[in-house]
């Protein structure tokens, strides 16, 4: 047996936990991110033998149904579907993840209940979660979850404050009862090692997928990626305690000083007695509302939201879903494969 067989079998038996739970042929999750994880994105991380996963985001109940058939009719390979649990009508997004047979549905946006936990099981589909602290991900297997995801700090979006290095030594050696995917700032395949290495089942991947060439983002918004480096991609910043900022990993562009001078605009006129306090906090929090849409579909990289991890600054071109999937491999097997010699 040559060392690169030999890599390739450990490689296999390192994520043969989260294949066998996905179903599928490399333990990659797509990370699920709104308007850019829609059916040809999620069909091609899936026909390229990952996981993709349908954003599901604001969509109705109808909207989901429509593009889970999408997703069917371009792949016939597993894929799953990500419900934000503060979304008004979750019961009914998943009885339609129930009609259509969805396989493994992903819990986000916040702790889910144990309701809605028991409501997805019910339907037979397997529920994942993301844990951002080892108290609550030994809560979520209390409750039934399946899997878990952690993320940390370094991924795009909507974030927590601790880093991925510090959640997989804290929360991985802890966590044996379910299969525990880990997210945040995996760019190559030498990180996707370590991390299985450490008793990961896998991991889940999303900025790395936004340049895919069956992403639907729009050529600035994959151009804006292409261009930044990992220092680019931030935390929107909090100018007042009093008003509180959901953290969110972006590229910096004029939007993001738009925000910071408009969060200076809206407390000086409360403090000012010009509005009241729950008046100043939507605007605050209505800054962003439609941005990212406006980036990923219009091509307003100016003042639209750029969400991205900071593994932004390994994206370098783009490529066809299948041959970032095998690029990963690949580091993986180099990486296994030096560590036999």
């Amino acid at each position: 047996m040559t060392s690169s067989e030999a890599a390739r079998q450990r490689l296999d038996r390192l994520w043969r936990r989260g294949r066998e739970f996905l179903g599928c042929e490399v333990a990659i999750l797509g990370g699920a991110m709104s308007w850019v994880s829609e059916r040809h994105l999620v069909a091609a991380i899936s026909n390229a033998g990952g996981f993709g996963v349908i954003a599901c985001g604001s969509m109705s109940p109808d909207l989901l149904d429509a593009e889970i058939r999408g997703t069917r009719a371009l792949t016939d390979r597993p894929f799953g579907v990500n419900l934000i649990t503060m979304h008004p009508d979750l019961d009914r997004l998943i009885d339609v993840c129930a009609d259509n047979r969805v396989g493994h549905v992903v819990l986000a946006g916040g702790l889910p209940s144990a309701a809605a936990i028991k409501r997805v099981k019910e339907t037979g589909a397997k529920v994942i979660c993301f844990a951002p602290a080892l108290v609550l991900a030994k809560k979520l297997v209390r409750s039934g979850v399946d899997a878990l995801v952690i993320e940390g700090a370094e991924a795009g979006g909507h974030i927590g404050p601790v880093s991925t290095s510090v959640l997989v030594q804290e929360i991985l050696p802890q966590t044996r009862d379910v299969p525990v995917f880990v997210a945040g700032g995996i760019g190559r395949g030498e990180a996707l090692v370590s991390y299985l290495e450490l008793g990961a089942a896998g991991v889940q991947i999303g900025t790395r997928f936004v340049c895919a060439t069956e992403c639907v983002a729009h050529a600035n918004f994959k151009q804006a990626f292409i261009r930044a480096s990992a220092r680019d991609a931030v935390p929107t910043v909090q100018l007042d305690p009093a008003f509180p900022v959901i953290p969110v990993r972006a590229l910096v562009n004029k939007g993001t000083q738009k925000f910071m001078d408009t969060q200076r605009e809206v407390i000086d006129r409360f403090r000012r007695g010009e509005i009241d306090h729950k008046t100043a906090q939507l605007e605050i929090e209505h800054f962003w509302a439609g941005a990212l849409r406006r980036a990923v579909i219009e091509g307003d990289v100016e003042y639209g939201s750029l969400m991205a991890g900071q593994s932004v600054g390994m994206v370098t071109r783009e490529q066809p879903t299948a041959e970032i999937i095998a690029e990963l491999i690949e580091q993986a097997i180099e990486s296994l494969q030096a560590k036999v010699a």
